[in-house]
């Protein structure tokens, strides 16, 4: 798993480079409640899990994810990118 470097912003708070190459704090992340799992949502959550704003278990635990849906996610990026996120297009990509 790539592991991004910690950093803070000038109001101390930690933050990742998101998908969109911006900075993504903890209060950027999608609301617990989010129902509609678009590609740049998936991005977010993966990109924070990596760079260390949350840990695997409290990401799931936060969105109601398994591991493995996580997991799947995370190796979709890897594999393809963001495209790989795509629902409609899942089976071309696996």
């Amino acid at each position: 798993m790539l592991q991004q470097q910690q950093r803070t912003n000038d109001k101390g708070e930690r933050y990742v480079i998101g998908p969109t190459g911006a900075p993504l704090t903890i209060d950027d992340l999608p609301p617990p409640e989010t129902e509609r799992w678009v590609i740049r949502r998936k991005a977010e959550v993966v990109a924070a899990v990596r760079g260390g704003l949350l840990s695997l278990d409290d990401a799931c635990e936060r969105y109601r994810l398994t591991n493995e849906e996580f997991l799947g996610w995370q190796r979709s990026i890897e594999r393809h990118g963001m495209q790989g996120l795509r629902t409609t297009r899942i089976q071309q990509y696996r």
